[in-house]
């Protein structure tokens, strides 16, 4: 009894610590009124569509949230030009595409998009900065693994071996194709294929026509292999070695900003939301917190634990 209460009083603590952080640590995105802004929108984790997932343990770029902040930062006056810093080894190709074709978009409507790489910008990650006027990257960073593939596992030994047998009644001979409990048909294997061809033939065009190389090249160096920074700025993957701020001092000069540019960011977690895995606003959270700790305050069980989100 004695330690469920103390582990009550623990996250109640915790939970309080949160509260009072939320109130001092500036949301997202800075209200100031000045001209001649930089946006920074961050790409963290695998590029998924919709909402994603963040919270204390994981972080997935959510498209829903990343293309809220493009079209945040495209329509605010102030912003000449948006830095997407992107730490990703990939994600899917829907995904990556939509986010995309809306930085096209914001492009199209008079910004210029820069690409920041942190440690990794890999796959879809390099779909997104193909799609945007530059790209800077670490000299280490790790890129490349220009291509497509479709995972699939076979467990019918498995299923076996421990005694399980799968049936299936379906509309068509193809309506389980990738299912783990058999193998794929020759057929099937073809129909994959093809798939993955055409997705991975998008994903040349998105870099050639990004990029300004010719689809043969691109063919060359996309190949599923990794390059570090500096290897890319030499296969014309990547155009300048530098970090963040050198990024920022880039997209500042290209739309004649002068001194030092003011800062805009979007899509930094504060301490709430990051414990709750909200993605870009409250939804709330103050209101389920208070819930919560009352629920906690009330009850020696172990329902007293929280619900993960």
């Amino acid at each position: 009894m004695m330690f469920k209460r103390s582990v009550v009083i623990f996250l109640a603590i915790i939970i309080g610590i949160s509260m009072l952080g939320a109130l001092f640590i500036t949301p997202k995105v800075n209200k100031s009124k000045h001209n001649d802004k930089i946006a920074v929108i961050y790409v963290d984790g695998m590029i998924v569509g919709g909402r994603g997932q963040v919270n204390l343990f994981t972080e997935g770029g959510g498209t829903d949230a990343l293309i809220r902040q493009l079209h945040a930062a495209r329509d605010d006056a102030s912003v000449k030009a948006i830095v997407l810093r992107i730490n990703s080894p990939g994600g899917t190709v829907p995904a990556s595409q939509e986010v995309g074709e809306e930085l096209k978009k914001v492009r199209a409507a008079g910004k210029p998009v820069i690409t920041s790489m942190a440690d990794m910008a890999a796959s879809g990650g390099y779909w997104l900065a193909a799609c945007t006027d530059k790209i800077y990257a670490n000299p280490s960073t790790i890129t490349g693994s220009l291509g497509v593939y479709m995972p699939y596992s076979n467990w019918e030994e498995l299923y076996k071996k421990i005694g399980v047998r799968q049936e299936k009644i379906k509309s068509g001979p193809h309506k389980d194709i990738l299912s783990p409990d058999r193998p794929l048909t020759e057929e099937e294997r073809a129909i994959i294929q093809v798939m993955v061809d055409d997705m991975y033939n998008q994903f040349v065009e998105v870099i050639a026509e990004g990029r300004h190389l010719d689809p043969a090249t691109v063919r060359e160096l996309a190949d599923g292999r990794i390059y570090t920074g500096r290897q890319a700025k030499e296969f014309g993957l990547v155009d300048e070695l530098g970090n963040m701020y050198d990024a920022i001092d880039g997209a500042a000069a290209l739309v004649g900003i002068q001194g030092k540019p003011e800062i805009i960011e979007y899509g930094k977690l504060n301490a709430l939301e990051a414990l709750f895995g909200a993605q870009d606003s409250y939804y709330n959270k103050e209101q389920q917190l208070l819930k919560q700790l009352k629920e906690m305050l009330s009850s020696a069980g172990p329902a007293a634990a929280p619900q993960s989100y």
